[in-house]
C-alpha cells in the first residue's frame, strides 16, 4: 500500500511543528543550534513552529496522511530569491532567543552555500516522527516532488544535516556541491544539487 501525501494548511501547524520537533530534537544542527538540553527542549518547538509558518506562508508542506511525517518546500527562482532571508533569521533570533547568535548564524551561512542561476525547488526540511524513521515515508514524501520536478526539468536543492539523511538523498539522485558547510565548532551539513532527468 502506497502513502498516502497532502498538502497541509494552517490548521495543520501544530501538528507540523510538532512532528519536526520530535523529529530534530536529536539532529546534529539542532543540537549545534541549542547546545544545551533544556533550552532545546524549550526554545527548538517555537523554531520549528516559525519555520512552519514561514513555509505555510511562501511554500508549501506537504505531510503524510497519517501525520507521521512532512516535507517543507519552497520554489526558488533563478536570482535567489528573497534578499531578506538573512533579515528574517536576524528577526527569528530576536523574537525566540536573542541570546543566541546561532539561529541567525545558521541563516546566514546556509544563504552563503544556497546556489543561484538557476530556479529549483528547495527542501528546506523534512522530518518522519522518532518512531517510523526506516520506513521510506521520507523517500515517498521527497519523491512525489522530485517526480514533478522531472517532468518539468527542474532542479532540486537541499541541505543534508547528518550521514544518514545524506545518504538518502544520494540515493534519491542527489550530488554534494562543491564541498561540505562547517559550522563554527559544530557538525557539517551537505549542500546537495539533483539535475532533472527524464529517464529517472
Amino acid at each position: 500500500m502506497g502513502v498516502v501525501i497532502r498538502t497541509a494548511d494552517g490548521g495543520d501547524r501544530e501538528l507540523v511543528a510538532g512532528l519536526l520537533d520530535s523529529a530534530f530534537q536529536d539532529d546534529p544542527v539542532s543540537g549545534w543550534i541549542f547546545p544545551g538540553e533544556e533550552d532545546r527542549r524549550t526554545t527548538h518547538p517555537r523554531l520549528m513552529a516559525a519555520f512552519v509558518d514561514i513555509v505555510l506562508a511562501e511554500g508549501r508542506v506537504d505531510v503524510t496522511e497519517d501525520g507521521a511525517a512532512c516535507a517543507l518546500w519552497l520554489s526558488v527562482a533563478a536570482d535567489g530569491g528573497d534578499e531578506d532571508d538573512e533579515e528574517g533569521f536576524a528577526r527569528l533570533r530576536e523574537a525566540l532567543d536573542p541570546g543566541n547568535e546561532r539561529i541567525e548564524q545558521i541563516g546566514t551561512l546556509t544563504a552563503a552555500v544556497h546556489p543561484v542561476g538557476r530556479a529549483h525547488e528547495y527542501l528546506w526540511m523534512i522530518g518522519v516522527v522518532p518512531g517510523r524513521q526506516g520506513e521510506g515515508l521520507g523517500a515517498a514524501l521527497i519523491g512525489s516532488v522530485l517526480e514533478r520536478c522531472d517532468r518539468e526539468g527542474v532542479p532540486a536543492y537541499l541541505e543534508a544535516s547528518s550521514v544518514r539523511s545524506r545518504k538518502l538523498y544520494e540515493r534519491l539522485g542527489f550530488e554534494l556541491v562543491d564541498r561540505p558547510l562547517d559550522l563554527p565548532g559544530g557538525p557539517q551539513m551537505w549542500p546537495m544539487w539533483r539535475e532533472p532527468s527524464a529517464s529517472r
